[in-house]
């Protein structure tokens, strides 16, 4: 098919050609949103999109095996079939989470694992399409002599994997001390140019959106609209997995925001392409720490006010200044959007009641889950909605949390632990390993 697409400001409709080097409207200031060509893509009926996407999902033929490049035609067919960086990111299991679900109350729960993925962190979806998207361009002579961002940890792990595949230089900001070990080490190992500030994410924010102006360096942020392309496609992977029929709710965790612009334009794409017929209803989650958006929505979306985020175990949605705050309240005001915070200890224990369930879950997706608690507790989900939980990170790159809950140092900061699973010392005596397994049993039936 002849597909197309391009930059559109959100503002003032100025569009540019996906290969301008440009983040915002050069005409207002507004954010920009790749806008495709959807007279082209309804040329073929929703059905034929959907099994044309069934056909190519989790297959072998590259790069089609992608999650994310299996959607090619929607997501950014600009992108020659060799210039793609892929690490056949998407794929992710939907969990089926029936014992949480019946804990909780909810009989159709499902938890989409977008950690499972290259660098464990949904970010790989949308850094496949912006570093195939830079590499297409210096294919085409656009110099770009390295891609940059600022990240909480999870952006910059997915920037410099990519870079290191496609042997594009990559540079990451990182706030000092605010990150896990198990992110900080995955730029460094990928080669990427670590740079630790003595600041928090919203000051590497700035820094990097200045250097990238001055530098021509790359920008590859959320505020770059290639990355919500590859993030989108969490929507129709989700429904496509449960046979092309949409949930009642999807709740996802909020930072920069740029997640729920996606999850929204997403599922936009696929009803205007005839591939669904309905909406669902879409819930944010924030830590209390860093909760703009959710003072916001307090005060229906009139007025949006930066805050200075405080301390929060779910560090990588400690953003208190989001770039993609404008999307983001759009997004919600079309799907009826709901959001909830999490204060710190709603949130470790949700994490540890998922966990006693088969789950491993990060502190965000913890947050989500507490808004998926408070939504039941209130009534506004039913227990008989089908509703998914988008988890963004895998759970082993936020390992200090959980060790701390478990040895029970998070009661300095007043945080009980009611999920608390302390290992059991013993001799090393058949009596006493009896007397240990069997007191275990017993507990547990009670």
């Amino acid at each position: 098919m002849n597909c197309n697409a391009w930059f559109k400001c959100i503002a003032c409709d100025e569009i540019y050609p996906l290969t301008e080097i440009v983040y915002t409207c050069q005409s207002c200031g507004g954010l920009l949103q790749v806008q495709h060509d959807m007279k082209a893509l309804q040329e073929r009926r929703g059905e034929d999109w959907k099994s044309l996407f069934d056909q190519r999902y989790m297959r072998t033929s590259f790069p089609y095996g992608s999650g994310v490049w299996g959607k090619k035609e929607m997501v950014c067919p600009l992108v020659d079939d060799e210039n793609v960086v892929s690490m056949y990111e998407g794929g992710s299991n939907l969990f089926w989470a029936d014992r949480l679900g019946k804990d909780v109350g909810v009989e159709d729960l499902w938890v989409k694992q977008c950690g499972n993925s290259h660098t464990g962190s949904f970010k790989d979806l949308g850094m496949t399409v912006l570093v195939s998207m830079v590499k297409q361009m210096i294919s085409e002579g656009i110099a770009i002599p390295a891609v940059a961002c600022a990240s909480t940890g999870d952006t910059s792990a997915a920037l410099a994997a990519y870079c290191a595949a496609a042997d594009i230089p990559s540079i990451v900001l990182l706030p000092k001390n605010m990150i896990t070990t198990s992110q900080l080490i995955q730029p460094i190992a990928n080669g990427s140019l670590t740079i630790s500030l003595r600041t928090d994410f919203d000051g590497c924010m700035r820094l990097v959106k200045e250097i990238s102006q001055r530098e021509n360096i790359y920008l590859a942020n959320s505020m770059n609209s290639l990355r919500i392309e590859g993030q989108k496609t969490v929507a129709i992977e989700l429904v496509q997995q449960f046979n092309w029929e949409v949930p009642d709710w999807i709740i996802i965790p909020g930072g920069n925001l740029g997640n729920v612009s996606a999850l929204g334009k997403g599922l936009l794409e696929m009803r205007d392409m005839g591939m669904i017929n309905r909406l669902p209803r879409i819930a944010v989650g924030q830590a209390e720490q860093a909760n703009p958006l959710y003072q916001s929505y307090r005060d229906n979306f009139n007025s949006f006010e930066p805050i200075q985020a405080g301390d929060t175990m779910a560090s990588a949605i400690k953003i208190g200044d989001p770039v993609s705050r404008d999307r983001a309240i759009r997004t919600l005001r079309a799907f009826d959007g709901v959001v909830e915070q999490a204060s710190e200890s709603e949130l470790v224990n949700a994490c540890a009641r998922a966990d006693r369930t088969g789950l491993f879950t990060c502190p965000h997706t913890g947050v989500a889950l507490v808004a998926l608690f408070k939504l039941f507790e209130r009534g506004e989900i039913k227990p008989d909605d089908r509703v998914v939980v988008v988890s963004t990170a895998h759970g082993l790159k936020f390992p200090d949390f959980k060790v701390r809950y478990h040895e029970g140092t998070l009661a300095e900061q007043g945080i009980e632990a009611p999920y608390q699973n302390k290992p059991v010392e013993v001799e090393a005596e058949y009596e006493k390993v009896r007397a240990a397994i069997l007191n275990s049993i017993e507990r547990h039936s009670l």
